[in-house]
């Protein structure tokens, strides 16, 4: 069992996720007392995809992030570095063009998508700086980004709360229903250092992201940052 560390080796994690790939959907679904369902639906209307429209879903694991994507008519590429991921994804819907990618080096050319996306994803990128440059790389003028993420709760009475649940409720069911328990208790300490809702945005901002606004969901949980390539 592999478990990366919080200086976010590549390798390190491509293979925890490899590790945890066969179980992933169901163990998000449990952990998150099925918010995950609820966090998906408020991406896909974020991203507001068109027939015909380029979107790519970075970091789209097993590829469930790209079907409200594809449903809509767009050409969806979902992309991760885990192989173990993709090839999942690959079994579950083999019509879409899963892709392996680094998100600090994308296999992709400049202005390529009308809207590039990322949930839960970046926070587990080493040099996610490089990521969000890159993103704006293949965004087409006009396009745009959402990213959803793990933040920080609003109101102070339950991120106690919620800080509690991350470090002693989440490993305990992480061991009773993931392949790989030990990847959550990652999960639960790169939630805890990951920048809160106004200094992401003002990382999109230095990336050459415009417009750059963001809303929580589940009280700061998760919060939706959009911007814009100008």
């Amino acid at each position: 069992m592999t478990r990366a560390s919080l200086n976010k080796q590549p390798h390190e994690v491509a293979s925890m996720f490899d590790d945890v790939a066969e179980r992933y959907d169901l163990t998000n679904d449990v952990l998150s007392l099925g918010q995950d369902r609820v966090w998906r639906k408020e991406v896909a209307r974020a991203v507001d995809a068109r027939p015909a429209q380029k979107i790519l879903d970075l970091a789209a694991g097993t590829a469930t992030s790209s079907l409200p994507f594809a449903r809509t008519g767009a050409y969806v590429v979902p992309c991760d570095f885990s192989l173990g991921m993709l090839q999942v994804g690959k079994k579950k819907h083999p019509w879409l063009p899963l892709t392996a990618g680094d998100a600090t080096k994308l296999p992709f050319k400049d202005d390529t998508f009308d809207a590039v996306t990322i949930s839960f994803g970046l926070r587990n990128v080493q040099d996610f700086d490089a990521a969000l440059r890159e993103l704006y790389r293949v965004t087409r003028p006009g396009g745009r980004v959402v990213i959803c993420e793990f933040s920080h709760p609003t109101w102070a009475p339950f991120r106690t709360v919620y800080s509690e649940y991350l470090m002693r409720a989440l490993p305990p069911v992480a061991r009773a229903v993931s392949s790989n328990p030990e990847a959550y208790v990652y999960l639960a300490e790169s939630i805890r250092a990951w920048p809160d809702q106004p200094a992401l945005a003002e990382h999109l901002q230095k990336a050459g992201w415009s417009k750059v606004a963001w809303r929580n969901l589940t009280g700061g949980v998760v919060a939706l940052h959009r911007g814009f390539k100008g």
